[in-house]
């Protein structure tokens, strides 16, 4: 028997499953990109070569971004460090991976004898591509949201900073200059690229702050940028606003850790459940069989 075809089906398998398991993981994101974008054109960081994944994922996006139901998340990716060629290239490759995957499966099959309708594997590969398809969409969704808390508890940490700053008679810019420095993260490296930039364009710290927050979807640093609009004319009350915000956001931070510890619990419930009623089955499996023998 030739097993060419099942070693070709379990490594397009295994393949598969590797790709779906890299997609899925936890990424962190590229400082380098993070810095060029939050930088201004005249003391920009070089603007890296384009690899070939990149290049021929733009030119697939070129030519299928305008189907329907196809979506770049360009905020997310921006947020991620992530180029959207590279995402539209994993999009498509785990959309072929999933066509070809039962139609490989099947050759087994017609190698044995057994005869399958057309229409069987193609359902099944259209299935398969359409969910591999959209699965780079939520790994970067749930990366993006994972980034944004991350991001909202180092700025818990930097309102803290700018408070004792602004208690020691700094000013505005001073304060929130010198809080970003103490970081070294990358949301504080974004913090620094937007007080860099606010300071060489000649802008107000605040309004840097206001564009980072709408450029990568941060809501909590708006709230901050708001506080510190007020900074001019008294600092005693936007000390007590920071460390009032502060108070607020830890609140928020741990009331959202709590909810996902208990969303985590649940999920688990139902398993254990399960485990619990087989075990139960293995256990009465004997005496049944024994009264049905009887």
């Amino acid at each position: 028997m030739n097993l060419l075809p099942v070693v070709l089906s379990g490594g397009a398998i295994g393949a598969g499953a590797a790709l779906l398991i890299r997609e899925l993981l936890k990424a962190q994101p590229a400082l380098g990109p993070a810095l060029a974008r939050t930088a201004p054109a005249a003391w920009a960081l070089p603007a890296p070569q384009l690899d070939r994944e990149e290049v021929w994922g733009r030119w697939l996006l070129a030519r299928l971004g305008h189907l329907p139901g196809v979506r770049v998340p360009a905020v997310d990716l921006a947020l991620l460090g992530q180029g959207s060629g590279q995402f539209m290239l994993k999009k498509t490759a785990l959309a072929a991976l999933g066509l070809l995957c039962p139609v490989i499966a099947t050759i087994p099959w017609i190698i044995a004898g057994v005869g399958l309708p057309f229409y069987v594997p193609a359902g099944a590969g259209l299935l398969v591509a359409g969910l591999l398809f959209v699965t780079p969409d939520l790994a970067i969704r749930d990366q993006a949201r994972r980034a944004r808390e991350e991001f909202a508890h180092a700025l818990s940490a930097y309102l803290d900073l700018v408070a004792l700053k602004r208690a020691a008679d700094a000013g505005p810019a001073e304060a929130l200059e010198k809080a970003a420095q103490v970081g070294e993260g990358w949301p504080f490296l974004y913090l620094q690229g937007a007080l860099r930039r606010a300071r060489l364009e000649k802008i107000p710290p605040y309004q840097a702050l206001t564009d980072l927050a709408h450029a990568y979807e941060l809501p909590v640093l708006t709230d901050v940028a708001d506080i510190m609009r007020g900074s001019a004319t008294d600092g005693a009350a936007v000390y007590q606003a920071l460390r009032a915000r502060t108070a607020a956001l830890n609140t928020e931070l741990l009331a959202a850790q709590a909810a996902e510890a208990n969303t985590a619990s649940e999920k688990m419930t139902a398993p254990g459940a399960l485990l619990a009623v087989l075990v139960m089955l293995l256990m009465a499996f004997p005496a049944v069989i024994r009264m049905l023998t009887v």
